[in-house]
């Protein structure tokens, strides 16, 4: 939706490359929300100029309102661009490790079930699927464990890094070095300061791109254990629920959803409920 022109104001020039008026980042904040759910702040404002004015340099043009205008007439590629442009992806291996320990657990006490399967719904350049197939790996004590893992994001530069799984030395540096030595392969010549992920862990695991706004998930189940950690801070609460009641569709009986720390689910209770240090289950009566 392109939001009333109101006047240029001052503080949009400051000799910035590119014209962005207070109606350009009103029409960036509809346009995202309306493409993905994220919910921008007028203190990201900044953020947005510095983020998409690489785009408008790639195409050739001099203002937001052109690059808009253009987005909006002509879309195909470019919405792909600018939603790659606004999505935040932070990241770790092993990031939360708390969850991991419990990951571990669960599929030690799932043992003989047949397959398990493990859903990363935001996973960026990768770090949190490798890690949750690293831990499945560690759990059954083979690199060929009873699991298969769907990584899905909506950016598809990010997913497209996480399935080469390559990254940048200091990467893993914080992680135990017997953890390195089993499922790191460290670059030499043209390649020292990268290392890769083992083969193994890259046949455990499905990118596809997904957008948690789609009104149904192509995405199987019913899932032992899904991880939708430090993305919902970015939707507002009508949003979370929406995706909440998409999520645990997936879920199976005792599958359990890992959240980020920061994330509270109180208006959802109905949907889920907690079952341990951000940890939820599905909610007595929530559709299955």
């Amino acid at each position: 939706m392109t939001t009333p022109t109101a006047p240029a104001s001052a503080s949009t020039q400051n000799g910035r490359e590119f014209e962005f008026a207070d109606r350009d980042f009103r029409r960036i904040c509809d346009l995202i929300y309306q493409r993905v759910g994220i919910s921008l702040a007028p203190a990201k404002r900044d953020m947005v100029y510095g983020r998409l004015s690489r785009r408008l340099r790639a195409l050739g043009l001099r203002s937001f309102q052109d690059y808009l205008d253009q987005l909006e007439s002509q879309g195909g590629d470019e919405w792909q661009a600018f939603t790659n442009a606004l999505t935040t992806n932070l990241t770790a291996f092993f990031r939360e490790p708390h969850h991991f320990e419990k990951l571990d657990t669960e599929l030690r006490a799932r043992s003989g079930r047949g397959t398990l399967q493990l859903w990363s719904c935001a996973a960026s350049t990768g770090e949190e699927p490798y890690s949750m197939a690293i831990t499945a790996c560690e759990a059954f004590g083979t690199l060929k464990p009873p699991v298969r893992i769907l990584a899905t994001d909506v950016d598809t530069q990010v997913l497209a890094t996480a399935s080469r799984g390559v990254y940048a030395i200091d990467r893993v540096s914080g992680l135990d070095p017997a953890i390195k030595k089993r499922y790191f392969q460290r670059g030499s010549g043209p390649n020292e300061g990268q290392c890769r992920v083992h083969p193994a862990l890259r046949e455990l695991i499905d990118f596809r791109p997904l957008n948690l706004l789609a009104p149904r998930y192509d995405v199987g189940g019913p899932f032992d254990a899904l991880f939708c950690r430090n993305v919902m801070i970015y939707f507002d609460k009508p949003t979370q629920r929406g995706i909440l009641s998409r999520l645990i569709q997936h879920m199976g009986d005792d599958g359990l959803l890992y959240t980020g720390h920061s994330e509270n689910y109180l208006h959802a209770a109905d949907l889920i409920q907690p079952c341990g240090r951000t940890l939820y289950k599905r909610a007595p009566g929530a559709p299955a």
